[in-house]
């Protein structure tokens, strides 16, 4: 293993809605600290920042790499980011504007820093250490309070010229349908996100049609969780297992829309919902995209779960930081 004092160390970040990780990894992206904490959006981005700051240095602790052994840094953000510049311009949940996190941590680390958007990072560790590793193009679909989405394409990230790409949430798969939180109507966010799902399992248990998730969840939306509903369909509660395939299918509809444009040769599925009920949603976004793709795109498309859950995006967003230190990103 190589000294602790020497530049062979990456960071990756993962900046989420309601939590944060720093994870220190070696020259072969072997985790050696990791620390967790809350995100506290309404605590404001100057604190924000520090506090980022600050869970790096107890990762750094926890591993015994110092500042001058840090080779780079890559940060998975939520928002509305300027990927060359390093600019955090808007995160909604979080309250941030205009942040310039790029110069903010490679001042306070002493290393070079590169921001990326949060579900990009997440695919990408999929590519690299996961379930799509050396894929020739990575499709990956997030859903959760919204629905996110990255690819990965010859081992670089689809991105544009500034800004990040592949808001699949954004795909009209219902013209007319429901009220998305863009404005828009018909959107797959507003018709297969979790918050979609957990208000209309609510609506379910209200009516009395799904006995074990009002007993188990209530009809408080916020409180019903990706695990509580998959005990309600392990239960027998028929309705919410109706909820839970169409908005799965929906998924698969809006995949197999996007791969007769990429022809990706891996879709992956990940987030909280996903974790929950990966057969479930495995065997009904297949169909489902199978049918919307034409056939020479859909024969070569498997579609899998994640496997690196949580760890995702740091593994992800610190794979990237090297990639771009050794001159392979995009500048």
């Amino acid at each position: 293993m190589a000294d602790k004092d020497e530049k062979t160390f990456w960071v990756g970040f993962d900046l989420g809605g309601t939590k944060m990780q720093a994870t220190i990894f070696d020259a072969e992206f072997r985790p050696l600290g990791s620390k967790r904490a809350k995100t506290k959006g309404n605590e404001g981005a100057e604190a924000g920042v520090d506090r980022i700051i600050k869970l790096i240095n107890e990762a750094q602790v926890e591993a015994g790499v110092t500042d001058k052994a840090l080779s780079g840094l890559g940060i998975g953000c939520p928002g509305i980011l300027d990927l060359d510049r390093g600019i955090m311009h808007l995160a909604p949940n979080l309250g941030w504007e205009n942040i310039k996190l790029k110069d903010i941590l490679e001042k306070a680390l002493k290393c070079p820093a590169y921001v990326v958007n949060d579900v990009d990072a997440g695919v990408y560790g999929e590519y690299r250490f996961g379930a799509a590793r050396d894929a020739h193009c990575a499709l990956g679909v997030f859903p959760g309070t919204g629905i996110g989405g990255g690819c990965i394409y010859e081992d670089r990230i689809l991105r544009g010229k500034t800004n990040s790409c592949m808001e699949i949430g954004h795909i009209q798969v219902m013209p007319g349908g429901p009220l998305c939180g863009c404005g828009r109507h018909g959107c797959l966010e507003a018709v297969a996100s979790r918050l979609f799902i957990a208000a209309s399992a609510a609506m379910a248990a209200y009516r009395g049609q799904a006995p074990h998730l009002l007993a188990d969840g209530g009809t408080d939306v916020a409180a019903i969780r990706s695990g509580a509903l998959s005990r309600a369909i392990e239960a027998g509660d028929e309705a919410i297992e109706r909820i839970v395939r169409q908005a799965a299918k929906h998924i698969g509809t809006a995949v197999g829309s996007v791969a007769n444009l990429l022809a990706p040769d891996i879709v992956v599925l990940g987030g909280g919902l996903v974790e929950a009920m990966p057969k479930l949603f495995v065997e009904e976004v297949r169909e489902a995209a199978e049918k919307q793709a034409l056939p020479s795109m859909a024969a070569g498309m498997k579609i899998v779960a994640a496997k690196l859950g949580d760890d995702a995006t740091v593994a992800g967003a610190a794979a990237w930081a090297r990639r771009s230190v050794e001159g392979n990103g995009r500048k």
